[in-house]
């Protein structure tokens, strides 16, 4: 008898965690372009005047090709005394997000490299980016106000 109760709740149980993960995994629409969810980042958040890297430049600074992109928004200090930058990258390939992924990661890496006998401070700035992944999207962010980037960007993906 209690071979068989156990079996009982062993299958509910199981049946409520499935139910469970089966929410959790159901993907949010983002209607916003990349450069409406940036325009909206740095309105909130303010940061260091910046521009917008065209195509070209995204090859250039980020090795990235455009062509694995569905959209995309970048932005780079406007002088080269800050290291603040956000990166929004939405990949048209599922199988491509880790490569996004590791072009990002470089970017860092690179941007630490430039600093790190120039600037003092802005060298510990760049070494705390992040990066973000959520579905086809990915973001990069070198900022002291990284975390409160992040919270604005993640409300372009809550359920609504």
């Amino acid at each position: 008898m209690k071979k068989m109760w156990m079996m009982v709740l062993t299958a509910m149980l199981a049946m409520v965690i499935a139910a469970c993960s089966g929410n959790e995994s159901a993907t949010v629409e983002v209607k916003e372009s990349a450069k409406e969810i940036a325009d909206t980042m740095v309105a909130e958040v303010e940061q260091p005047a910046q521009i917008e890297l065209s195509a070209e430049q995204l090859k250039e600074f980020y090795n990235i090709d455009a062509a694995k992109l569905e959209d995309f928004s970048v932005r780079m200090p406007m002088m080269n005394v800050k290291t603040n930058e956000i990166a929004i990258f939405k990949v048209k390939e599922a199988k491509d997000v880790a490569e996004i992924e590791a072009a990002a990661k470089q970017r860092a890496e690179n941007v630490m490299k430039q600093f790190e006998q120039y600037l003092p401070d802005q060298y510990e700035n760049a070494k705390n980016y992040k990066i973000v992944t959520k579905d086809n999207y990915v973001l990069m962010v070198i900022s002291e106000s990284a975390e409160e980037l992040i919270n604005v960007y993640d409300r372009f993906f809550e359920k609504k």
